[in-house]
């Protein structure tokens, strides 16, 4: 997955096979599965296992985690299983091996992701680092050409500039460990001009102009961006805008949660387009998986995590 000018030779397809297939020629990454304390969750990172995506480390109450996979008829073989008492308590040991090196991708099992991402904010025993967390949505569209990383739609409600630093930082961080060289970054608004009024507007031009200082660095930033002019060239060509990400974007960054939710339920309802997700910003990429999540969501979100941590042990976040 490489950026080119030459649009017209990009291939359509599944961006989530592609990034599975890159998955799978990689050392899969040990990953603990927080409270896998259900069918689905359990079966789901079993099934990565197998696939050799992830090498789970089972966080939980043993007696549920082996009632779970006699529920779904999984074998657990060697599997290795960590004994707690309840999803709190699997919380906390997961970020504990997550910190110890144990670990280089937690997994969200049968338990809120509230109860998770508590333990793993917390200023003493978890994982936060200096850069703020942030949720990308790894969107494989069908009428579009390339994978579309969109963040944040589910952790930053009202994110300001500095938040929003994180923000674009954290998603090209995870465009790049996928593949996409020098990711285009377009910084939405409802136009593209920057009016006074319009705070996301201004938030818009300020990240460009950050990048352009190298306070955001490896991609190619621009904003602000409407939607339609982000995504398409034709867009971009009749509004007159001159920019290497206008028409061509590889990562939409939303100008606050309720816009971000909003494209990425209508994308997946309206466009059919399949997601994988991850948090970053952590010591350690999160899967947050959800019963909602279908087989090749909860694989490619696996794959893509495995990804991150072969990258951040490589330039781990600063």
């Amino acid at each position: 997955m490489t950026n080119s000018d030459a649009d017209k030779s990009e291939q359509y397809g599944s961006q989530l096979d592609r990034l599975l297939a890159m998955g799978k020629a990689r050392v899969a990454a040990p990953t603990a599965v927080v409270h896998p304390c259900d069918a689905v969750s359990l079966s789901g990172a079993m099934e990565a296992a197998r696939m050799g995506l992830i090498m789970p480390v089972l966080v939980g109450p043993r007696h549920k985690v082996l009632a779970a996979a006699e529920a779904a008829g999984v074998e657990l073989g060697e599997t290795e299983i960590v004994d707690v008492q309840h999803s709190h308590a699997a919380a906390a040991e997961a970020c504990r091996l997550a910190r110890e090196g144990a670990v280089s991708a937690i997994m969200k099992g049968s338990l809120h992701t509230d109860e998770l991402l508590e333990a793993v904010i917390d200023g003493t025993t978890g994982l936060r680092t200096d850069r703020r967390m942030s949720h990308i949505f790894i969107l494989d569209v069908p009428n579009y050409p390339r994978p579309l990383f969109l963040s944040d739609a589910a952790i930053n409600i009202a994110p300001d500039l500095a938040i929003k630093k994180d923000i674009v930082q954290n998603a090209i961080d995870c465009a790049l460990a996928l593949g996409v060289q020098e990711p285009r970054v377009a910084v939405l608004a409802a136009v593209e001009t920057v009016h006074p009024s319009m705070q996301a507007t201004i938030d818009a031009a300020a990240l460009s102009k950050m990048a352009e200082r190298g306070q955001i660095i490896g991609g190619l930033i621009d904003g602000p961006l409407a939607f339609d002019n982000a995504i398409s060239v034709e867009a971009a060509d009749t509004k007159h805008i001159v920019s290497r990400v206008a028409g061509r974007a590889d990562v939409l960054i939303a100008p606050n949660i309720e816009a971000g939710n909003m494209m990425a339920k209508q994308l997946a309802y309206l466009a059919n387009a399949q997601s994988a997700g991850l948090v970053m910003g952590a010591r350690v990429p999160i899967i947050l998986t959800s019963r909602a999540d279908g087989r090749l969501s909860r694989l490619a979100s696996c794959a893509a995590a495995m990804l991150v941590a072969q990258h951040q042990r490589s330039k781990p976040p600063r």
